[in-house]
């Protein structure tokens, strides 16, 4: 288990340690005042392209007027926290390689809502 706590524009960590194989429930507890989001996967799942893109699907969802607190991430890799709750996400990483935890609110990624996860 790993235990994240995100605050306003931050999260306590910036760099997690996992072992190829090994699977890792992540709690993460909203201590500030605004929505976040938790997001695993790599810079390209993070960002977004044309096709794919968690910050872009959030960004769209938000230009059609829904509201962060009710945003119901149906993807396995992400889960929305509300300020004062904590949530809970599984994952198993299967090869070596550097993942992104990340909350990608509009604006929270680029304010440097973000850390490595090292897969060894």
């Amino acid at each position: 288990t790993i235990r994240l706590v995100a605050g306003d524009i931050k999260f306590d960590k910036k760099t997690i340690t996992v072992k190829a194989g090994e699977t890792v429930r992540f709690v993460v507890t909203n201590k500030g005042e605004m929505v976040h989001d938790l997001t695993l996967g790599t810079e390209k799942v993070q960002a977004g392209d044309r096709k794919e893109g968690h910050r872009k699907e959030m960004l769209e969802m938000m230009n059609k007027g829904m509201e962060l607190g009710k945003m119901d991430h149906s993807d396995p890799n992400a889960v929305t926290i509300k300020p004062g709750e904590s949530k809970e996400l599984i994952w198993k990483f299967e090869k070596a390689q550097t993942f992104e935890f990340a909350c990608n609110v509009p604006g929270h990624y680029e304010s440097g809502m973000k850390g490595d996860i090292v897969i060894r």
